[in-house]
């Protein structure tokens, strides 16, 4: 009895994800410009495997800064409100062979986390972005895409391309949450 309870538990605490799509079916910017890509963005969308429009309907915007380093590496530092302050993450990711690709940088100081890409899906550099994310966590796979915009303003048009791109990698509405607009003094700027 101990036994089938601990396996309805485990059961219960493991989500079933939808896996990642072969990341041949996720396109990549062409002709991909590192250094017109940097600066700051605000994340706009947010769509995964492990999101959940209900669970996740108070999530707010937060900016993501990109700095190209010398080796062609990316520092990210994301910024966001947090208990009436702003609080920032920094993470590096280094490029791959595949130009418009990079994965996390110094992995062996993130517990569980076994690999972690980023992808440049579509960008205009100046006014929106589209990236794919992927990371095998303790022997799960997560993915999500996340759309920027320079601004905290959403379109109609790029929140319809980016629910329509969401859904061709297997995602539904009940996956795609879109972050509460705050003002900018709260996210330091």
């Amino acid at each position: 009895a101990l036994l089938g309870a601990l396996q309805i538990q485990a059961q219960v605490s493991t989500p079933n994800l939808i896996r990642p799509p072969s990341l041949s079916k996720v396109p990549v910017q062409p002709h991909f410009k590192n250094k017109q890509f940097q600066g700051k963005w605000y994340v706009l969308g947010l769509s995964g495997n492990e999101f959940n429009k209900e669970k996740h309907s108070q999530f707010k915007i937060y900016a993501n800064t990109y700095k190209l380093n010398e080796d062609k590496s990316y520092n990210i530092t994301s910024t966001f409100a947090w208990n009436q302050t702003c609080a920032h993450w920094l993470r590096t990711f280094i490029p791959t062979a595949r130009r418009g690709q990079y994965s996390l940088g110094n992995i062996e100081r993130y517990t569980g986390i076994q690999m972690y890409i980023l992808r440049v899906v579509a960008t205009d550099y100046n006014q929106f972005a589209m990236l794919y994310f992927k990371k095998i966590f303790r022997n799960q796979e997560f993915f999500k895409i996340a759309l920027y915009g320079e601004t905290m303003d959403l379109t109609p048009e790029l929140k319809e391309n980016f629910i329509s791109f969401t859904k061709s990698l297997g995602l539904t509405d009940q996956h795609i949450i879109f972050p509460i607009r705050i003002g900018n003094h709260q996210l330091g700027r």
